[in-house]
């Protein structure tokens, strides 16, 4: 009998054991995963017609968040500047700190430093004219952005948007996920 209890005690102490290391291997695991999307990447919602035909209402955004990020033209990029409409705004990237942008409302033509931007994501040239007095150089530590929509989209060419300060870039949409399948954001 004692050799029984043993052996049960024994079976009993592995199972124990074994659970353990279950629990404590998926608990490390949730860890890590919520550290990740925390802070390295993460999946945003589109809603919205300002970034058609590249982002539709439904899609779903992969940002890379990083500290060391420096903004670049045509970079889509999520943004936490607070707004007239409270809530974070997906854009891309036009013009950054130091650069003078132009745009020609009668021809949709924007012009980066002088020479035409080359915008083969567009969906509508860039005819609608708000309140931002162009010509207008980007200052130190802001981004101009606009959203491939110009027809649909409220942006840095409204006051109700403005100039980005680069620290409320989110991160970067390196690739989405849409009803067609991944879409590669970068230019």
């Amino acid at each position: 009998m004692d050799d029984n209890n043993a052996v049960e005690r024994t079976f009993k102490e592995k199972a124990v054991d074994l659970l353990y290391e279950a629990v404590s291997v998926f608990v490390t695991a949730v860890v890590i995963i919520m550290l990740v999307f925390t802070f390295v990447i993460r999946f945003v919602g589109v809603v919205g017609e300002s970034m058609e035909p590249t982002l539709h209402t439904g899609d779903w955004a992969l940002i890379m968040q990083t500290e060391f990020y420096h903004p670049r033209y045509g970079d889509v990029v999520v943004i936490s500047q607070p707004n007239s409409y409270h809530e974070n705004i997906i854009k891309r990237i036009i013009a950054t700190e130091g650069q003078s942008v132009d745009i020609d409302f009668t021809t949709g033509k924007v012009f980066i430093d002088g020479g035409e931007a080359v915008e083969p994501y567009l969906g509508s040239p860039t005819t609608n004219y708000y309140d931002m007095e162009f010509p207008l150089t980007v200052p130190e530590g802001y981004v101009f952005v606009m959203g491939d929509n110009r027809q649909k989209s409220i942006d840095s060419r409204s006051t109700t948007i403005g100039l980005i300060r680069t620290d409320y870039i989110l991160g970067a949409a390196k690739w989405a996920i849409t009803e067609n399948g991944r879409v590669d954001l970068e230019l």
